[in-house]
């Protein structure tokens, strides 16, 4: 099985939403842009949100059995994936990419 790096590459916070159908949060997300998880199979990476890992891990686990083209030529990198999380009030966009072992 391959290994998966997972690097977060956005957050976006929809305030206007959030004041209108959010309670409020005091703590909702610790991603930080640039932060990498490396995933070794089935198992989420220590500190990835587990909400966002529900929404990746199909995707994780097709790169890391040897799947590829995911979304039939629209990644430059056949190997990778450009996923979001669920939340639709803050969502993290995150690049999945296979690591290429020599």
């Amino acid at each position: 099985m391959k290994k998966i790096r997972i690097t977060v590459m956005r957050k976006a916070c929809y305030q206007d939403l959030m004041e209108k159908y959010e309670n409020p949060i005091e703590h909702a997300c610790d991603m930080e842009e640039g932060q990498v998880f490396i995933a070794d199979g089935w198992q989420r990476p220590d500190g990835l949100c587990e909400s966002a890992w529900e929404s990746m891990s199909p995707f994780v686990m097709t790169l890391a059995h040897g799947g590829e083209n995911i979304y039939d030529g629209w990644m430059k990198n056949p190997k990778s994936v450009m996923i979001s999380c669920n939340d639709g009030f803050r969502p993290v966009s995150f690049f999945i990419e296979t690591i290429e072992e020599e």
